[in-house]
């Protein structure tokens, strides 16, 4: 019972923290990603990748399913996917990973690649978007229905555009053909 508890516990805050943290999350993985790893992969925002890089969930191989990381994976690539993974345990490459869209890039050198993409981030985007932006993105995707998930995401688009300072300013901006002087507000 106590290790049931703990497990969930650790499993349930991985994904809780990717999704609750306000900023993005961007994994380099230049390696094999097994397991958890492939969990932690999975329930990242960004995933950069080196060519050579591999992920798998061999439970079964062990007899034991990777119900856990399942969890984030099926969210990632979809049902069928993740079965082929889950269901064989086979080790998926680094190109493979990306068709699927478990991997958002591939780069000789993931962590510098890792590194450019979090400054791009934090330089050239409005981080009040982003920030509303990832809490409607997973709020919508969860939604049991489109129709849902319009629910979620129509109030939050309208907020974001009547109620910030970024947005007024970004378009503002983008018709005068200029760069945005981001407040973050």
């Amino acid at each position: 019972e106590e290790q049931t508890e703990l497990f969930w516990n650790s499993s349930n805050f991985m994904q809780h923290w990717q999704e609750e943290l306000a900023v993005p999350t961007i994994c380099a993985v230049d390696g094999i990603a097994t397991g958890a790893g492939c969990q932690w992969v999975a329930a990242s925002d960004f995933v950069v990748s080196s060519p050579q890089a591999s992920f798998c969930t061999p439970g079964v191989q062990l007899g034991l399913f990777c119900h856990t990381p399942a969890v984030p994976l099926v969210r990632a690539i979809g049902v069928k996917r993740a079965m082929d993974m889950l269901y064989t345990g086979r080790t998926v490459s680094a190109e493979e990973a990306h068709r699927f869209g478990l991997v958002t890039r591939v780069d000789e050198h993931p962590r510098h690649a890792a590194r450019e993409l979090a400054q791009e981030l934090a330089s050239r985007v409005s981080q009040v978007a982003l920030r509303m932006g990832k809490k409607t993105l997973y709020q919508q995707a969860s939604a049991p229905t489109v129709k849902d998930a319009y629910r979620i995401a129509t109030p939050a688009m309208l907020d974001n555009l009547h109620n910030t300072h970024d947005a007024r300013h970004g378009i503002d901006s983008f018709l005068q053909k200029k760069a945005p002087e981001w407040k973050h507000n």
